[in-house]
């Protein structure tokens, strides 16, 4: 039964992460918490090894949605590496920030963190992109198939200053970290929304390689758990890859904000009441 939900909770964050960009870990680290804390299902489960978890699978949906948009032509390989100079260090910072963590303070800070990235999810459409960026130094050019060319731009140092606080969250908190980058590539540096979703999930396959790479020197990973976990991360992030290109995801972001805002208060409640 274990390997069965293991299975379904990798299935549906590889999905969710690889299409809307957000990496899969806000799905994958709460439910290794609840289910590791309330169930009998998964044993010796605690923030630390959540964490280190989560980010092993990260790799896999990483590798896989960028694989997948590959054959769309729709990742920036420049950028991707620019902004993992910044979210490399930044991932490592967290990992050791991370350790110091008992379950009570971790839900209570991860429950802010995934309650503000529900918020994010809700404004993001609303707000209007920095224009000044647009003919910064580091300039970018996308086309896609229906032949319309976008142009965008960044100064590489405020991309990798950004990318640093990204990393930080992804290593601490063992998500992705898509859920903060994808915003800041739209709104600051006017990515088209298939890049900057593509874009991230490059950035999110080699942050999760350095900060998971540090939750295995620590110890904090459960193997048996992540290859039950990896499979259906590997399936569900080349489906939301497809679904991505074909469809538009404010729907399924709709519900998806609801359902962090639920899980947020939720970790809140259980850390403060311990």
């Amino acid at each position: 039964m274990e390997w069965f939900v293991l299975l379904l909770i990798g299935l549906l964050a590889g999905t969710i992460g690889s299409l809307v960009g957000l990496g899969g870990g806000v799905i994958i680290v709460p439910a290794l918490i609840y289910f590791g804390t309330y169930t009998n299902l998964i044993e010796g489960m605690n923030p630390q090894t959540a964490v280190g978890t989560s980010l092993v699978i990260m790799i896999f949906t990483g590798l896989s949605s960028t694989l997948a948009y590959l054959k769309h032509k729709t990742v920036d390989y420049k950028s991707g590496l620019i902004f993992f100079a910044g979210s490399g260090p930044g991932s490592i910072l967290g990992a050791w920030v991370n350790k110091g963590l008992n379950m009570e303070s971790f839900n209570i800070y991860f429950g802010i963190f995934i309650i503000l990235v529900a918020v994010v999810l809700m404004v993001r459409n609303k707000l209007k992109p920095i224009e000044k960026f647009r003919n910064a130094s580091f300039q970018r050019e996308f086309t896609n198939p229906g032949g319309e060319t976008f142009r965008y731009g960044y100064p590489p140092i405020l991309g990798a200053a950004i990318a640093f606080v990204v990393g930080f969250t992804s290593g601490l908190f063992g998500i992705g970290g898509g859920s903060l980058m994808v915003p800041a590539m739209i709104l600051i540096f006017l990515f088209p929304p298939h890049v900057a979703v593509a874009t991230s999930m490059f950035m999110i396959f080699l942050s999760a390689l350095v900060s998971s790479g540090t939750h295995v020197l620590l110890g904090n990973v459960k193997w048996l758990y992540a290859l039950a976990l990896i499979p259906g991360a590997w399936i569900g992030a080349k489906f939301g890859a497809y679904i991505n290109t074909k469809l538009e995801s404010n729907v399924l972001v709709s519900v998806l904000r609801i359902i962090l805002i639920v899980i947020g208060l939720r970790l809140i409640y259980q850390g403060v009441t311990g």
